[in-house]
């Protein structure tokens, strides 16, 4: 198989994928899988080559039931799988209470509008940002890393736009020092790539610096697009979830995150074949069918398709699990 070889082809390449399946991606799902199968996704997709995986979150049960056994996961993985998993926090607390279990990467979320913030945490962005030193210090008791999580930083939905000086105030908060990664969140898939590369851009060039994380949803169409932008502005971790499964549960209008799948297919990492790729593609199906959600993904749609003179289509010793409707031309 031919690599793509180019300066652009390099930099998409080295940046990093974190598949977020088992948080955002099962939010907006009425099923919670079984400690077990969760276990085991982790397992297979480390083993595949995924480099970094958003295992759960640490919400309320009552609130988002298909986190409910967050922690049972944590406890049954190794110190070694750990360190490639991040798990979602809102306070000090779930910090605390996620290292006890074994967790040693946190990503902090609060959002840029204060409207979304009190739907999604029950608080002020304020509140959130004056709880953050708390919480850094609870991650470096356990030799830990946290990320700042900057959620609807592009539009809200209840308060529509939200200025790129307002998340640049928060990359910029003295309360958020000691993150060690800032991320950027199109929480409802509204931006466009030059907005995302130009705030990439800026919180690259006028913040503290940090490494820069791109969270994106495919609600309009443009998710890979954004992707690519934020990376090629300076993002060097991007999330993306397995068929393009997921969304806010306290975010009218979000849909599916960016698929895994299409981010990989468009980046090719060096760790990447098209072998491994069917296998993902074998995953996120199995999955989506016990989910009963629908398979987003365009690249494992075209994975199954019949044009195989293609090194990433499919052969036929790749079991078929789902009826996936074949692209069009």
């Amino acid at each position: 198989m031919k690599r793509f070889e180019s300066p652009l082809a390099a930099t998409l390449g080295r940046a990093i994928l974190r598949d977020v399946t088992l948080r955002d991606g099962l939010q907006l799902t009425g099923k919670l899988l079984p400690t077990e199968q969760k276990i085991e996704t982790v397992r297979e997709l480390l083993r595949l080559g995924v480099p970094a995986i958003e295992l759960g979150s640490m919400a309320r049960a009552d609130l988002v039931p298909t986190m409910a056994n967050t922690l049972e996961v944590v406890q049954a993985l190794s110190p070694e799988e750990l360190e490639k998993c991040w798990i979602w926090v809102a306070t000090p607390g779930h910090v605390a209470k996620a290292s006890a279990a074994g967790a040693r990467n946190f990503q902090y979320c609060l959002s840029a509008s204060d409207s979304h913030n009190k739907a999604n945490i029950g608080r002020t962005t304020d509140e959130s940002l004056a709880a953050l030193p708390e919480a850094v210090e609870y991650a470096r008791a356990v030799d830990g890393r946290i990320q700042l999580c900057i959620a609807t930083s592009f539009t809200c939905p209840f308060e529509g736009y939200v200025p790129e000086e307002r998340i640049l105030s928060i990359a910029n908060d003295p309360r958020a020092e000691g993150t060690t990664d800032i991320v950027i969140c199109d929480t409802l898939g509204q931006a466009v790539p030059a907005q995302v590369a130009r705030l990439i851009s800026r919180v690259r060039d006028e913040s503290p610096a940090r490494r820069i994380v791109y969270h994106g949803h495919d609600t309009w169409g443009l998710g890979v697009a954004n992707t690519l932008a934020a990376i090629q502005a300076g993002a060097a971790m991007v999330d993306g979830a397995l068929g393009g499964l997921g969304g806010c549960p306290f975010a009218p209008g979000a849909s599916g995150n960016t698929s895994s799948e299409d981010i990989l297919f468009a980046t090719r990492p060096e760790w990447l074949t098209p072998e491994v790729f069917g296998e993902l593609v074998v995953l996120s199906e199995k999955l989506l069918e016990e989910l009963g959600e629908p398979n987003r993904s365009k690249a494992a749609q075209g994975a199954r398709s019949r044009a195989e003179a293609f090194d990433w289509v499919m052969g036929n010793h790749f079991l078929v699990t789902t009826a996936i409707p074949e692209p069009g031309i």
